[in-house]
Parts: structure tokens; C-alpha cells; sequence
């Protein structure tokens, strides 16, 4: 392993200015690229999750878990999102996974769910949950009884709740963002230079709910691919509407995700390119004090690349009707200026490529503050090894591909817990224990 420090220096135009500020060094660490492979010895602690049997045993669709201090578990189980239809609980269980408790029902009322998109589970057992419906993340006790909301505020330049959120270690707030979930949507900034439109980050912003209204600070942003205007891809669309596709953009297929994972001390480490580099950025910073890299890299995306994966995505019914995949469908609703007559619209997007297949698929941070980064597979959309390292650069070593999937949480003391599906769909989570070299 070869370590290297780079210091930046302030040019001669600027030593006085920058005088009173320290400079920070960045440390550089480049990893092997020949694989050490790991065995997944994981010991098994307890399944949930039944064909038949009490309602709590029962899921439906399992769509996110969570572990606190104590080693409980979480499980967010029905409808998600935007278009929810109603059938939201989150069910508690113990260390052994015993039932303790569920809650959450749907309404427009406090306590009540009304369009939540994400949630996350701080250290002590509160819940916060983000609800669009409400514009607010939602807190519930670590006995699930509801505590308060916490509004986004009305200023636009706030946070919204986000669809992605993740716990700070430290308490008191969470971290969101557009990561985690794949590629998302972006907006345009205010225009520049000229009146052209300007295309902003990807921002990691830590959120705080100690007040009734949230304060938001941005500590990490995340590089963003230049991206197609919606306007440009969606044409023949009425004036109404022009305004506001004019400050979307859609990304483009294969583009680089924004990967994040927080680590024990509230500190950040994020991949936002198509090579393997992973950035850590300690708490207070503004700037990763810490790259690490191995050597793989991102691999073009040829003209045969892109009929194959065409051909396999065809192949496995992801068009509508099970055919093969058609154009991209935009649903947009709005209103007339002066916000009259509503305008409604369904246009098609033209599918636009990446030029190149990034190396890393996912990432995630262990409560110990090891860092599990899955690389792609032999198929540019297949996950392959999974490589674990600390987030100081150590490489403990690689799971080859498909010897383990990406844990869904990480929880105290080694805990793990995978979301699996039988044969029948029926789903259930598994908890296993990892040994301490990976935790």
C-alpha cells in the first residue's frame, strides 16, 4: 500500500488573503488491485417473517430495516413513496426477534403518514420518518408513540423531506440526499452568466430536528454529471409547462451514483465518479480530507455493450406490457399562470447513455466504521465483489461476487440484516453476525 500527501498551496496572488487560513493536507491512499478473497462466516441470529402465522409475522413489502443501540430491529414494511396507498407499519423486534411493538397508520394528521418516502433510525430508538404529504419528518419514540414534526419550512431554498435519509451517530439529526436510491431527478440553479441556466451538485446535507422548523447545512457536495435538459428530451410540450421541465434534468443511463455512507463520528464518505475513488470527509470539514483508490477502472460503453445490455433488459420484460423496454414515460401535472386551470401531460423521453459503466455499485458504512463498496459485475447492471475497508484505507479483504449480497443494515456489535425473498415472494429478514475483522 503507498501513501502519499498532497498539500495544496495558495499562489503568491493570494498568500496575503489566505494568511489566516490553515491549509489542510489531503491524504491520497492507493489500494492493491489484486483481490484478498474473504470467506462470509456469518453466524445466523434470527429470522422474521412467515407464509402464515400472526399479522406481525406476516410482511407485505419490506422496503427498508434499521437497527438502534440496543441491537432492535426496524422493519418498514408496505407502501412507500409518492403514490402510497395506505398500508405503512413499522414492527419493532428484539435482540432474539422477539415481536415488541408496531406502529404507524395513514392519515393527514400528526403521528399519521400521509406520502412518507424514507425514514432512518437514530441511535436511542427515535424514528424519524420524511413525509412529503406533510412537507415535515415525522419523530416517533423508541416506543413508536409520536412525538413531533419538524416542518421543512416554506422557504424553497430549504430542505424538503427527503426520500433518502440517514442517521447521524451523533443524534439530533440525519443526513439527506439524492443517494442511496440511484439516479434521481436534479434541478437547475438560478441562471448565470449570460441568463444560461446553471447545473448544481449533488449536495449532502445534514439536516437538524432539534426546532420545529429544520435546519439544513450542506456539509458534502457531491459531484454532478452534466445531464439532458427536460425540455430537451421531451418535445411538443405546452407553454404552461415549459417553465418548469425547463429547471429539471433527467440523468442519463449508466451516469455515476452519488454513493454515501456516514461513519461513527459523523463524518462522510461519499463516491460521486465512475472510477474507484472513494472520498472521506471528517466532521466540520468542507473538503474530503481522505481519497482512497484502487486501481479498476471504468470501462467505455461500446456500441456491442449497449446492444447486450438492451437485448438482456428486453429479455427480462422491463418494457410495458413484459415486452420489450419502450420509450420513457414522463408524467408532469401543474397549472396555468396566475395557477388557474390545472395542465396535465404525458410525454415521452428519449433514452440517453453515460459514454462509460462506473466501477462501484453501492456502498455502505459499518457502526464500527468500516466502509463495504460493492464493485459492478461482468454485466454492466449486475453487482459483483464487495470489498471492506476502513475508512482510515486499510483493505481487509474482498467477498467475491455473489458469495454474500450488500447487507440492507448494519446495526451494533456486528449485526446485519438481509431482506430475502422465497420462491412466492413472501418476504422475511434475516439478522446474521459478522466477525470483527469486517464489522
Amino acid at each position: 500500500m503507498r501513501r502519499a500527501r498532497l498539500q495544496t498551496f495558495a499562489s503568491a496572488t493570494f498568500a496575503l488573503s489566505l494568511a489566516a487560513t490553515a491549509l489542510q493536507a489531503q491524504e491520497l491512499i492507493e489500494l492493491p488491485g489484486r483481490d484478498r478473497l474473504i470467506n462470509p462466516d456469518f453466524e445466523e441470529v434470527y429470522r422474521v417473517g412467515v407464509l402464515e402465522g400472526e399479522s406481525w409475522e406476516m410482511f407485505g413489502e419490506v422496503n427498508k430495516v434499521a437497527f438502534d443501540a440496543e441491537g432492535n430491529l426496524y422493519v418498514f414494511d408496505g407502501t412507500m413513496g409518492l403514490m402510497g396507498s395506505g398500508n405503512l407499519r413499522v414492527l419493532v423486534f428484539d435482540g432474539a426477534g422477539g415481536f415488541r411493538h408496531q406502529f404507524g397508520s395513514w392519515g393527514g394528521g400528526p403521528g399519521e403518514f400521509n406520502r412518507p418516502v424514507g425514514f432512518a433510525v437514530l441511535r436511542d430508538g427515535t424514528t424519524v420518518v420524511s413525509d412529503v404529504g406533510h412537507r415535515a419528518y415525522q419523530l416517533f419514540d423508541a416506543a413508536g408513540t409520536f412525538q413531533r414534526m419538524v416542518r421543512t419550512g416554506d422557504d424553497p431554498r430549504t430542505v424538503s423531506a427527503s426520500a433518502t435519509i440517514r442517521p447521524d451517530p451523533r443524534g439530533g439529526a440525519v443526513f439527506a440526499g439524492g443517494f442511496g436510491g440511484g439516479p434521481d431527478i436534479s434541478f437547475r440553479t438560478a441562471s448565470g452568466a449570460g441568463g444560461a441556466a446553471v447545473h448544481a451538485s449533488r449536495p449532502i446535507t445534514r439536516v437538524a430536528l432539534d426546532g420545529e422548523v429544520v435546519e439544513a447545512d450542506t456539509v458534502v457536495r457531491g459531484w454532478l454529471p452534466r445531464r439532458a435538459d427536460m425540455d430537451d428530451l421531451t418535445p411538443n410540450v405546452p407553454a404552461e409547462l415549459r417553465e418548469m421541465l425547463g429547471r429539471m434534468s433527467m440523468p442519463t443511463l449508466f451516469e455515476p451514483r452519488l454513493l454515501v455512507g456516514v461513519l461513527p463520528d459523523g463524518g462522510i464518505v461519499h463516491s460521486d465518479s465512475s472510477a474507484y475513488v472513494l472520498k472521506v470527509t471528517p466532521p466540520g470539514a468542507r473538503a474530503p480530507q481522505r481519497i482512497i483508490r484502487r486501481p479498476f477502472l471504468p470501462e467505455p460503453l461500446t456500441p456491442s455493450l449497449r446492444s447486450d445490455f438492451e437485448e438482456r433488459r428486453a429479455a427480462r420484460g422491463e418494457g410495458r406490457g413484459g415486452g420489450p423496454p419502450g420509450p420513457r414515460i414522463l408524467e408532469v401535472r401543474g397549472r396555468s399562470e396566475g395557477g388557474g386551470t390545472p395542465v396535465t401531460g404525458s410525454f415521452q423521453l428519449e433514452q440517453r447513455y453515460y459514454h462509460e459503466v462506473p466501477v462501484l455499485r453501492t456502498l455502505a458504512t459499518t457502526w464500527d466504521g468500516r466502509i463495504w463498496v460493492q464493485r459492478r459485475g461482468t454485466e454492466p447492471e449486475g453487482d459483483g465483489p464487495i470489498d471492506v475497508l476502513t475508512h482510515e484505507g486499510e483493505y481487509a479483504g474482498t467477498y467475491a461476487t455473489a458469495e454474500t449480497e450488500m447487507p440492507d443494515a448494519f446495526g451494533p456489535n456486528g449485526l446485519v440484516a438481509f431482506i430475502e425473498l422465497d420462491e412466492f415472494d413472501v418476504a422475511s429478514v434475516v439478522v446474521r453476525r459478522l466477525p470483527a475483522g469486517v464489522r
